[in-house]
C-alpha cells in the first residue's frame, strides 16, 4: 500500500520549474479572462445552470454514467420523474455543486463537512467518511497498483490535513492553481468515500477556485478535457504516487485548466451573443418582452409554461400565449412529452450540444 504523506511535505519551491511556471502563466491568464467574460452575463444563474449541466454530464461520463443532452435538459424541465435514471444521477451533480457553492459563499471555507454534504447530495446517502477498506486500483493485467488508506482514523487525519491546506494559505505557499492540482490528487488518493469520490473531487476543484477569488462563480468545468485525456489522467495520478512524478501531474492539470478556460470563454461568448440577439429581436417584435423572460429562456435550455408562470408571475394562459408566440417566431421549438409541452431555446441548444433540432411537436 502506497503511503500518503501530508501535502505540506511537498515544498512549494519544487513547483518552480520552467515548464510549470510557463504553463502556470498561460493557465492563469486564461482563467483571468474567463472570470471577466463570465462577469459580462448579468444573470449568473444562466451560466451556473447551463454550464453546470455540461459539467455534470462530462464528469459523470468519466465514471461511465452516460446520458444525452436531451435527457438531461428534459430532467431540468421535468424533475418529477420523466427522465431516465442516468439523467437523474447526472442532475444530482448540479444540485451537489450548488450545495457546495452556497457553503463556500456563506462561510468562505471549504471544509470536510462541506465535502460530505456534496457527496451526500451526489449519492443520496449519509454514509460519510469511509469506515471500511477501500477498493484497490488494478492495472490492465489485474495487478494491484494502488490501495487507498484502509483505516478510518488515517482517513480522518488525512482529510483534516487536506482541509487545513485548502483553507490556510500559509499552510502551503504554492500558487493556488498548483495547489488545486495537489489538492485534487490528495483527495483522489485518500478516496474518503464509498462512492462518488471522482465527482466530488471535481466539484472541489472549481469550488476551491471560487473560494480563492480566481473565479466569481463556478464556470470552469474541466471534466470534458479529462474525458478526452482519461488515460493520461489516471496514468499521471499513479506516477505521481509511485514515481514521485509530481511535476508531470501539475503540468497536466494546468493544461486542463488552460484548455477548459478557453472552451468556456468561447461558449460564454456564444451564449452572450445569442442572448443579446434574442433580447433585441424579442423586444422589437413583442410587447410582452421583459428581462425576466430572457433570463428564463437562457437559464433553461428547455423551458415550459410553469417556469414562465413562476418567473414572470403571470397566469398559465398568459405564459402559454407568450411561449406559443415565441414558437411561431422561431425563438423556441415547441415539443411534446406525454401530455406536456416544452419549448427548446433553439440558439442555446445549438451552442450547448453543437446540434440543430427538428420539431416534432405542435
Amino acid at each position: 500500500m502506497t503511503t500518503i504523506n501530508p501535502l505540506a511535505q511537498l515544498p512549494a519551491q519544487r513547483f518552480e520549474t520552467p515548464a510549470i511556471l510557463k504553463k502556470l502563466t498561460a493557465a492563469s491568464r486564461a482563467l483571468a479572462e474567463l472570470k471577466g467574460v463570465a462577469a459580462s452575463i448579468p444573470h449568473q444563474d444562466i451560466l451556473i445552470n447551463t454550464l453546470g449541466m455540461q459539467e455534470a454530464k462530462d464528469s459523470s461520463a468519466i465514471e461511465n454514467i452516460v446520458t444525452t443532452h436531451d435527457e438531461l435538459f428534459k430532467d431540468d424541465a421535468f424533475p418529477e420523474g420523466l427522465a431516465n435514471p442516468a439523467a437523474k444521477e447526472v442532475s444530482r451533480y448540479r444540485q451537489a455543486l450548488r450545495i457546495g457553492l452556497d457553503a463556500v459563499r456563506q462561510s468562505g471555507l471549504l471544509t470536510v463537512r462541506h465535502m460530505i454534504e456534496i457527496q451526500t447530495a451526489l449519492e443520496r446517502n449519509s454514509a460519510g467518511l469511509r469506515k471500511l477498506p477501500g477498493t484497490a486500483l488494478k492495472d490492465g493485467a489485474g495487478r494491484t497498483v494502488y490501495t487507498p488508506p484502509q483505516d478510518y482514523d488515517t482517513i480522518v487525519a488525512l482529510m483534516s490535513d487536506l482541509e487545513r491546506i485548502i483553507n490556510d494559505d500559509q499552510a502551503h505557499e504554492a500558487d493556488p492553481l498548483i495547489k488545486m492540482a495537489l489538492i485534487h490528487h490528495q483527495f483522489e488518493s485518500i478516496h474518503p468515500f464509498y462512492d462518488g469520490n471522482g465527482r466530488t473531487g471535481r466539484i472541489i476543484n472549481v469550488l476551491y477556485l471560487v473560494k480563492q477569488g480566481l473565479l466569481g462563480s463556478p464556470v470552469l468545468y474541466m471534466s470534458r478535457q479529462i474525458v478526452r485525456t482519461k488515460a493520461d489522467y489516471y496514468r499521471l495520478l499513479q506516477t505521481a504516487r509511485a514515481d514521485d512524478a509530481w511535476e508531470d501531474w501539475v503540468v497536466y492539470m494546468l493544461t486542463v485548466v488552460e484548455r477548459s478556460a478557453g472552451e468556456a470563454i468561447a461558449t460564454i461568448n456564444a451564449i452572450n451573443a445569442a442572448l443579446i440577439d434574442a433580447r433585441q429581436r424579442i423586444r422589437a417584435q413583442y410587447k410582452f418582452y421583459s428581462q425576466d423572460l430572457i433570463n428564463n429562456l437562457f437559464t433553461h435550455p428547455y423551458t415550459k409554461i410553469e417556469f414562465i408562470e413562476r418567473d414572470l408571475k403571470v397566469s398559465r394562459l398568459t405564459a402559454t400565449k407568450y411561449l406559443n408566440a415565441l414558437s411561431e417566431g422561431g425563438f423556441v421549438l415547441k415539443q411534446k412529452i406525454g401530455r406536456s409541452n416544452y419549448y427548446v431555446n433553439v440558439a442555446l441548444n445549438a451552442i450547448l450540444t453543437g446540434e440543430a433540432m427538428q420539431g416534432d411537436g405542435k
